[in-house]
């Protein structure tokens, strides 16, 4: 099955030759579920040539807004409506999460109670999840037809399902401690309360469920298989 990466940002400069760019840390955290990976750097205009390029999608974070004006959004949001209308199964995390409700009717702000980082529990109703939280934008108005399957105090639009089409969540499953351990240095110092890193850096060490929430995501994929 071939699912298409989306990818909407890069990883650090610094961190990349460790760590990977933000689409290859989707193909690891997939990897073992069947799937072929291509990846098309939509923030660098890069897109996919047509839907039949792949079974399924898949938009990465990014450390641009989604409010912002880039000249690759538009199109971004536009190719987010056609997978929706084409019937195909999409995921988007952090940025996509973001970009995917804006595309449908959503609202995304920057989130006036400030960041997320490092390691946070989220309440999915029958289950809890840890993942890690790399974020200030939040979705704070939903689209029409979208469902809030995860929530914490601070971040009540967590994760969305659109139907049995679309999966979305605000944390990265598939960032490492070792990623975070990156960004707080690279592209936390400065911009993020000292509060927040030091919490974040104290946590690195404590496991997440990151495989757990990598099952779900490829569920949701696997319902392109042809």
């Amino acid at each position: 099955m071939r699912i298409g990466i989306l990818q909407a940002g890069h990883s650090p400069d610094e961190l990349r030759e460790t760590v990977g760019d933000y689409g290859e840390m989707f193909t690891r955290l997939l990897g073992g579920h069947g799937f072929d990976f291509e990846i098309f750097s939509v923030v660098d205009g890069i897109f996919p040539p047509d839907l039949g390029a792949a079974d399924g999608w898949l938009i990465t974070g990014s450390k641009y807004g989604a409010y912002e004006d880039h000249d690759w959004i538009p199109p971004l949001e536009q190719l987010v409506r056609d997978i929706r209308d084409k019937g195909q199964p999409l995921v988007g995390v952090c940025f996509g999460h973001q970009i995917i409700a804006q595309a449908l009717g959503g609202k995304v702000e920057k989130f006036d109670g400030g960041w997320s980082v490092g390691r946070q529990e989220y309440d999915f109703g029958d289950e809890k999840m840890a993942l890690n939280a790399w974020h200030q934008d939040q979705v704070t108005v939903l689209p029409e037809g979208a469902e809030v399957i995860a929530s914490t105090d601070f971040c009540a639009n967590a994760a969305l399902v659109y139907g049995d089409q679309i999966l979305t969540i605000q944390p990265h499953p598939e960032f490492t401690s070792e990623l975070v351990a990156g960004l707080i240095e690279h592209r936390g110092r400065g911009n993020v309360p000292d509060a927040l890193l030091s919490t974040a850096t104290e946590n690195l060490n404590t496991a997440t469920d990151n495989a757990r929430f990598a099952h779900r995501m490829a569920e949701m994929l696997k319902k392109g298989a042809k």
